[in-house]
């Protein structure tokens, strides 16, 4: 369906996002419309109610499709809207369900914090014995690291620095790895109801925060970088990584 798509929604017009190749946009006069193409799922977004019928009525000109109608579940996040304040909001609570409940977490005790103030993962931690490691490997820590991930991608950027810390582990992780990633999950527990909140305002306005440690990495004392863009209060973007090490020559006269 991908190339049929692709041939059919350029000779309307709509011009696809280089950066977002499921993404594609059309602009025509104050109209304006985006079209995010997944596998078989199709979200449209349009300021203009007969314009964006007439993009449905072409579309299904083109190859069959079925009209779900307004979008409440999107790649499992669901869409919350409050037209009356001009709010539409984001969540991934009915995911972070099925995860707990994955990985036994859905009657634990509620973690305040994804990541406690002074916690310290090093390789130090890694399991140093055969009879270590062949327990460890019996814990599915890699794929809680990918359940959280996802659920980070999509909607939850204050998981981002304990995701960061926690994945760096998953070839060979030791006990107090695991033990921050339960936290992790007991956190979500505590939280799996919030939201991303966009709008409320009639302008757009964008604001972006970043921030950096120093040396902070146990194993090679690299430092840790971390960014957030919001608009209209909102998370669009984020990210924390540690930094990537930089190798400054020297010339002697």
């Amino acid at each position: 369906m991908n190339l049929r798509f692709n041939e059919a929604i350029q000779e309307s017009g709509f011009i696809r996002n280089e950066d977002e190749p499921c993404v594609y946009k059309k602009f025509s006069g104050s109209i304006v419309s985006f079209l995010m193409l997944y596998v078989d799922d199709i979200l449209i977004i349009e300021n203009d109610i007969p314009a964006l019928q007439s993009i449905k009525t072409w579309l299904s000109s083109c190859f069959s499709m079925k009209d779900l109608g307004e979008a409440s579940y999107i790649l499992g996040v669901k869409i919350y809207r409050d037209r009356s304040r001009r709010l539409l909001g984001l969540s991934r609570s009915t995911y972070i369900d099925k995860v707990l409940k994955l990985f036994s977490i859905e009657e634990s005790k509620r973690g305040f914090l994804p990541m406690s103030h002074g916690i310290s993962l090093s390789k130090e931690m890694c399991p140093s014995t055969p009879q270590e490691r062949e327990r460890m490997s019996q814990i599915t820590y890699a794929s809680a690291i990918g359940s959280i991930m996802y659920a980070m991608i999509c909607t939850r950027p204050d998981l981002s620095y304990a995701l960061s810390m926690t994945s760096r582990y998953q070839a060979n992780p030791g006990e107090g790895h695991l033990t921050v990633v339960k936290n992790i999950l007991k956190y979500l527990r505590r939280t799996k109801d919030i939201f991303l909140f966009y709008g409320g305002e009639e302008e757009l306005r964008i604001k972006g925060y970043t921030d950096a440690s120093f040396q902070t990495d146990k194993d090679d004392s690299r430092s840790q970088s971390g960014f957030v863009f919001c608009l209209n209060g909102g998370a669009v973007s984020w990210k924390s990584s540690k930094q990537l090490r930089k190798l400054f020559g020297s010339r002697s006269s």
